[in-house]
């Protein structure tokens, strides 16, 4: 398998990035291969090992730079030799088996839909994070790719997020919900109100109806389906709340005993790796015609290295054949296409 990564993408890029691929190549197969891509000059210079040179890591020279606060359509139109479209353009076609970028959220999305484009039958993609709970991973879809859905896009965020529940997660039947004001059926805007009658649809899917914010933690659900808009805030809100709790028990720990506190390092540390994003890599973005993973803008080294790993485990479950296979059989159409 040949893996492309996104050298410039992410706040600590390049050298993050470097580092966290010449990792990856102690866990990867005899026969896989990384392309960094970036301004070659500037990965060699921030190389802090030998193994740069290593026959299984090549770079595609790439000069250009999409910011991560530049507007992605027109970054991506201006920048052609940019090391998102390069990355994006060699996976097309089929020098790479996929992506993985910790850069400009946006314009990422915007590269994987121009240039990998969509599986048949897709409208838009989607992003998906996996979340731990004490009841097990929830997985929720989406998380920023497309901040305006259609009940289509929500139907097929259901669709594609149960797939990669089931076959990557290992979860039998995983129990959908999509994400409203209440669990009453006559809460939620008209998107959400269309979207739940196209999931209830479906008899493939396990669709159990409204859920509350709460309830992506009390274990009632394996998905959660929502907007991106809506799915990146639960996100960024538990990612701060993680750290948040964890400072709040270390200093309560420590003001009362440091051997109570001492006593404790090894159980905070466990479980803090459960619920750390660095151990998780980054988010597929199902849908693409391709493999492309996501990763959040403060990658580190090690994020890069598991972001490598989650790209091989989502690309041999076939994920986007099973995709395709079930919006091809499930004959749900676009309702607002139908008006």
């Amino acid at each position: 398998m040949r893996i492309a990564i996104d050298a410039m993408g992410g706040d600590y890029a390049p050298k993050e990035i470097v580092e966290g691929a010449i990792l990856a190549l102690d866990v990867i197969e005899p026969a896989d291969e990384l392309l960094l891509v970036g301004p070659t000059q500037l990965i060699l210079d921030c190389a802090s090992s030998k193994k740069i040179h290593n026959p299984k890591l090549h770079i595609i020279d790439a000069p250009e730079i999409v910011g991560m606060d530049e507007s992605p359509v027109e970054a991506l139109r201006k920048k052609r030799n940019s090391s998102l479209r390069v990355m994006t353009k060699i996976t097309a076609d089929g020098q790479a088996d996929a992506v993985i970028s910790a850069g400009n959220t946006g314009a990422c999305v915007a590269a994987c839909q121009m240039k990998m484009r969509l599986l048949p039958g897709v409208k838009r993609p989607g992003i998906t994070a996996v979340f731990p709970t004490y009841s097990g991973p929830v997985t929720v879809c989406d998380v920023g790719a497309n901040i305006s859905c259609k009940p289509i896009n929500l139907y097929q965020y259901a669709v594609m997020a149960s797939l990669y529940s089931e076959h990557v997660l290992g979860i039998r039947k995983p129990r959908i919900g999509i994400m409203s004001i209440g669990e009453e059926d006559s809460k939620g805007n008209e998107v959400v109100k269309k979207a739940r009658e196209l999931i209830k649809a479906d008899p493939k899917l396990n669709f159990i109806g409204n859920l509350e914010g709460r309830d992506v933690f009390s274990g009632v659900c394996d998905v959660v389906v929502c907007e991106g808009f809506v799915g990146n805030v639960v996100l960024k809100l538990t990612e701060s709340l993680v750290s948040v709790l964890f400072k709040v028990i270390k200093r309560e720990l420590l003001s009362t005993s440091k051997l109570l506190a001492w006593s404790f390092g090894g159980v905070m540390k466990k479980i803090y790796q459960r619920y750390d994003y660095h151990e998780y890599g980054g988010a597929p973005l199902l849908g693409v015609n391709g493999t492309a993973i996501i990763c959040h803008g403060t990658s580190r080294a090690r994020t890069i290295k598991n972001a490598v790993l989650a790209a091989k485990k989502f690309h041999s479950q076939q994920i986007n054949r099973l995709i395709t296979e079930h919006i091809s059989a499930s004959n749900i159409g676009d309702p607002d296409e139908e008006d």
